[in-house]
Formats: structure tokens, sequence, C-alpha cells
């Protein structure tokens, strides 16, 4: 049985009451080299994107969930993206906001969404990409059986200078 909830967190949908977290999250200017963001985001589409976010996975190709203690506190998101269908495989981002990271709760949402990926997705695979100097995340998912596949040299410009990317992929083999 697939369950979006552990001992201390919770996978959840995006409801309307995220968006002053979404605004937080999104237009703090540390995130925006994850998503090549240039520019804030107004509150008016953050809104419109809260609500179009019920839409599925198998439409819009992406889902993003809201990573919340058990008091409904969020602390970050967990998001599915390129996601592929045909070819039974996503992309998988983690987003814990700084005072809560090291703490267990990546571990605890990745162990979530892996299950639901390959059991309720039925996925083949998940690939990651994560710049060279955050240890911990490489850490994190190299603990659950991703493996480096390769390294995009200077790939994200952050900060006036190039970061390299590692791209790590977890094959789930059926037997």
């Amino acid at each position: 049985m697939i369950k979006l909830k552990s001992s201390h967190i919770l996978l959840r949908a995006l409801i309307p009451e995220d968006l002053d977290f979404l605004e937080l999250v999104e237009n703090d200017e540390h995130f925006w080299y994850l998503s090549d963001t240039v520019q804030p985001f107004s509150r008016s589409i953050l809104k419109e994107y809260l609500q179009n976010a019920y839409k599925d996975i198998y439409e819009v190709k992406q889902m993003r969930l809201v990573i919340a203690l058990h008091n409904k506190q969020p602390i970050g998101f967990i998001d599915l993206y390129e996601f592929d269908p045909k070819n039974k495989r996503a992309g998988l981002g983690i987003l814990i906001l700084k005072d809560y990271q090291a703490k267990g709760f990546g571990t605890e949402a990745l162990e979530l969404m892996l299950d639901y990926t390959f059991d309720i997705l039925d996925l083949h695979q998940i690939f990651v990409s994560i710049i060279e100097n955050n240890k911990n995340s490489l850490r994190l998912f190299k603990s659950f059986g991703f493996k480096e596949i390769g390294l995009k040299k200077d790939w994200r410009f952050n900060s006036g200078k190039f970061q390299s990317e590692y791209l790590l992929q977890k094959i789930m083999h059926v037997h």
C-alpha cells in the first residue's frame, strides 16, 4: 500500500493557502539557479499557478507536492518534471527550507516519492540533476541507489561563476 506520509512528514497537493509559502520559495533569489528563474513572480501569477496545480500529471507532464510537517507547516517541495509515461521516466527535485535541512525530512520525502513513482506511476527510472558542490543532496540520492551517469561541465551560471552539474539515475529493476 502506498502512503504519502511518514512518521514526521506528509506529501500533499498544493492548496490556495500555500500562496505565501510558494511566493517565499519562488521569489527567493538563492533558489533561482535551480529553475533558471531570472525575475520574481507576481502574486497573481503564483495564484494562477495554484489554481491550475490540480491538473493531472499525464496532462501537464509535471507534479509538485508540498513537503509538510504533520502540524501542516510546509517546509519544502518535491517535484516530478519531464514526466514521460511512454518511456516510463521522470526527473525529480527536492527543495527543503534551510532551517529544516539535515533533519531527515529529505530522506523521508524521497522514500515516499520513490514508492509513489515506481508503484503508482509505474515508472522504470527517475533522474536528478545536482550541482557538484551540493554534497548533502548527492549523498542523499546515492543512499537510495542513484548512480552518477554524467557530469555536465560549467552547466549553470550562478553567483558570477559556472558550476558543473551531476546527472544521476535510478533504474527500477522489475523481477
